[in-house]
């Protein structure tokens, strides 16, 4: 192959992962300081977004909006200036409302399968081709792939990602954080609670 078509491959190669980029733009929040619903204990500081509107999912899912399909994303954001690395193992993470109950996340892997299948017609069908299956929304490579999946966090590192709830949002909402514990020593940290309203300005 000559260089010139070499040299042509190439930049059409840049120019599609151009392209691929400008329509699936890596999703990156602020720092965790940047955000108002935010706790800060012995260096871990732990914000966190409760995602209702279209606009505010429109960064990490696109055109989908998890919560018109009945999950409420929570977008939770670590930043680790402790000065020793935590272990996430045993991260664990539950939706409060204020009437006291306990709202475990939904596994991302089981997110697809919360809508189950289409209950078959008994009425006369009028229509002889077989219906097209729907598309599933929640079955978006977002909703995985953007769910929370760091184990360790280094010391000066952050980390960021999406815990699903099968919950409205409710006001006086709290994030309640447990499970991380010194890489080192195997310590539990104390609990973290995070106030999901949004602060009045």
């Amino acid at each position: 192959m000559s260089l010139p078509a070499k040299c042509a491959i190439l930049l059409l190669s840049i120019a599609a992962a151009v392209a691929a980029d400008k329509k699936d733009p890596r999703f990156a929040p602020g720092p965790a300081s940047s955000y108002p619903n935010r706790e800060t204990t012995g260096g871990l500081t732990l914000a966190a977004l409760a995602m209702e509107t279209a606009e505010q999912a429109r960064p990490a899912f696109g055109k989908l909006n998890p919560y018109e399909h009945g999950l409420l994303p929570v977008l939770l954001i670590l930043q680790n200036d402790s000065g020793q690395a935590l272990n996430l193992e045993q991260l664990r993470v539950e939706y409060n409302p204020p009437d006291g109950r306990r709202i475990e996340a939904t596994p991302a892997k089981d997110v697809p399968y919360l809508h189950g299948p289409d209950r078959p017609s008994t009425g006369p069908r009028t229509n002889p081709l077989p219906r097209r299956k729907k598309k599933n929304p929640l079955e978006a490579f977002e909703i995985e792939g953007r769910a929370f999946a760091v184990r360790m966090l280094p010391r000066g590192e952050a980390a960021h990602g999406f815990f699903y709830f099968q919950t409205k949002h409710r006001s006086g909402a709290k994030l309640y954080v447990t499970g991380i514990r010194e890489a080192g020593s195997g310590k539990e940290l104390f609990y973290i609670e995070i106030n999901l309203d949004t602060p009045a300005r």
